[in-house]
């Protein structure tokens, strides 16, 4: 038997934050998790290139915070 848990609607804040993250996805670390290791690891990906940041950035967005 297993349970499936779901998180519900998005919030408007984190519509807000999706959508920024995919503009400029360091950004939208910034607001969701804060100036930190995820952050740098972000900006670092953008630097790579723009795909790897996005993906990070949206991930982060759609998780919820620890």
């Amino acid at each position: 038997m297993t349970t499936e848990t779901n998180a519900g609607p998005a919030s408007g804040s984190q519509i807000l934050i999706i959508i920024l993250s995919i503009l400029l996805p360091p950004l939208g670390v910034a607001l969701s998790r804060g100036i930190g290791t995820q952050f740098l690891i972000n900006i670092l990906l953008t630097i790579l290139g723009y795909v790897p940041g996005l993906v990070h950035a949206i991930w982060l967005a759609a998780r919820p915070a620890p």
